[in-house]
């Protein structure tokens, strides 16, 4: 976590002056309070400052800038995903337990999705998150390269599509229905002698504004299952 990056003695827990005990902990729930606030993404040194009712410059004592407080944030959030997580007897059970667990947590703090999806928060939750999705593939069977590759693959694909479905539910209901319609009156009603394909699935069309996720997750199990069922090939060159 980026307050590991702080000297020890620039660390130490102070009161601020509403008489509350300063700590990185303190910090990053301000932080995440800010951010959710109506109005949009509040996040700065000065807004913590008010908000924890210490000078400002106090954060820095535990933080380098805000971008690591940002960080700090996105990692409390996978850690709250993940509490409670428990491996059972399916790995197949496990891993799409933890995807839900990944795909809820960014729906319910959609400001921050975009910053979870491609930013390496490098701190102690993350680590945890990625010990366990790896884990669980090399309980599938699969070799350490492919683990990794694999793990690469299925928690790329989990977070994109989180940050996609947040981005859509930061829409007002104006903006999400007109989307709708977008694929049940325009675009199903495009002439068929230009848009023969259209024409051909437009009683399906209204299905593109529909939640992908799951079927998306089981594609991905499917497929990791098929091969994990596979014998692994022996090394190029090497003896059977």
């Amino acid at each position: 976590m980026a307050a590991a990056r702080i000297p020890a003695e620039r660390r130490r827990r102070r009161p601020t002056l509403s008489g509350a005990v300063l700590s990185a902990e303190a910090i990053t729930t301000a932080a995440l309070a800010l951010i959710e606030a109506p109005g949009g993404n509040a996040l700065t040194v000065r807004g913590l400052g008010t908000a924890l009712g210490c000078d400002p410059s106090a954060v820095y004592r535990y933080f380098p800038d805000t971008d690591a407080v940002l960080l700090s944030a996105a990692d409390r959030l996978i850690h709250d995903s993940l509490q409670g997580f428990e491996p059972g007897t399916s790995w197949q059970d496990d891993l799409r337990n933890f995807a839900h667990r990944l795909h809820r947590s960014m729906l319910t703090h959609p400001r921050l999705a975009a910053v979870r999806a491609c930013r390496v928060t490098a701190g102690p939750a993350e680590a945890r998150a990625v010990d366990t999705g790896i884990g669980i593939l090399l309980r599938a069977g699969f070799e350490p390269g492919q683990a990794v590759r694999h793990y690469r693959m299925f928690v790329d694909t989990v977070l994109a599509q989180a940050a996609v479905d947040a981005a859509v539910l930061n829409l007002d209901e104006q903006r999400r229905e007109q989307q709708g319609r977008a694929w049940s009156e325009y675009h199903a009603g495009l002439p068929a002698e230009e848009y023969p394909h259209l024409n051909a699935v437009r009683d399906h069309l209204s299905t593109m504004s529909e939640p992908t996720f799951p079927d998306i997750l089981e594609t991905m199990i499917d497929r990791f299952t098929s091969l994990s069922d596979r014998p692994l090939r022996a090394p190029s060159g090497g003896t059977s």
